[in-house]
């Protein structure tokens, strides 16, 4: 489906939404209220609407479906991520003012990364059509994973990303507002906000692991793999906003999740003696993640010990 012509105004729109979110309406440092969070995440779902419907019209229902298919997988599985940003924040103490330009750069950083992904996995399907039962394999294997690893305590000021900045870059000892670098004495210093953004960068990257896969489960376009992910990532940051109050609560959304991914997973297996169209893929991931939502609706967050 994804002619150059396609590809190429394609990500001019997403630079321009981009340009105009960082230099326009979100230049000044300033913490993003509820309502200012809900009317964004409200104007990128009808985006994604309108452009899967677009889909739809001009290149056939199926493709529309897998289009929406895959945006519920990546937007599902980016709000997973938003426990660990919640987390990453808190333990670095970052101010909620400047919050929302470490997401926009960590969101335009991890717009990059995964199109390479995209671009390395569909040329892997190409020329070796047994990787996708690696994929899938791997893919069982995380919903397994997910499903029955215990949680522990984070603390991403030990990992290797912060101690690395620590050991090997000069870090100022205080933030510089919205500020990733500074110089003093001559000399140009990262700031702490910078290795924020770099924490946030690699556990992007490694949430990516799961969910580029899993979108090739689904299509094996990559025009619709790359669009469903930036549709998914670039409504992250006032989503992030929107839900941080409630995050807790979702207590049996990572369960839901996992069971999303092993269904995938089995999918791309069986997929030569089993085929399950994409009306039944996406009816199947949508109820999964309805019910994983009211579920943890219903019983509420768990009592803290």
């Amino acid at each position: 489906m994804g002619t150059p012509l396609l590809w190429l105004v394609f990500n001019l729109f997403v630079l321009a939404a981009m340009v105009l979110d960082l230099g326009v309406f979100h230049r000044r440092p300033h913490k993003m209220k509820t309502r200012e969070a809900l009317t964004w995440t409200l104007v990128w779902v009808g985006l994604s609407l309108a452009f899967g419907l677009s889909v739809m019209h001009f290149s056939g229902r199926e493709r529309g479906l897998e289009f929406f298919t895959g945006y519920v997988v990546e937007k599902a599985l980016s709000v997973d991520n938003l426990f660990l940003f919640l987390v990453i924040f808190r333990t670095f103490a970052v101010d909620e003012k400047v919050q929302h330009r470490v997401l926009e750069w960590g969101i335009l950083g991890a717009l990059l990364m995964r199109g390479a992904m995209i671009a390395a996995g569909a040329s892997l399907i190409e020329r070796f059509s047994w990787v996708l039962y690696v994929f899938g394999a791997f893919l069982v294997f995380a919903g397994l994973h997910m499903l029955f690893l215990k949680k522990v305590e984070m603390h991403p000021e030990e990992n290797r990303i912060s101690l690395f900045a620590k050991k090997y870059l000069r870090v100022t000892k205080e933030y510089q507002g919205s500020k990733f670098f500074a110089r003093d004495g001559g000399k140009l210093f990262a700031t702490p906000l910078f290795v924020v953004l770099l924490i946030v960068e690699i556990t992007d990257i490694t949430m990516a692991v799961d969910s580029i896969p899993a979108v090739f489960g689904i299509t094996r376009d990559p025009f619709i793999v790359y669009t469903s992910n930036v549709f998914a990532i670039l409504g992250l940051r006032a989503m992030y906003f929107l839900l941080a109050g409630v995050l807790g609560r979702l207590r049996y959304l990572t369960p839901g999740l996992s069971f999303v991914l092993a269904f995938i997973g089995a999918k791309m297996i069986l997929e030569p003696w089993v085929h399950i169209t994409v009306e039944i893929s996406l009816g199947i991931v949508a109820g999964i993640l309805l019910v994983a939502l009211a579920g943890s609706l219903l019983v509420g967050p768990k009592a803290k010990q």
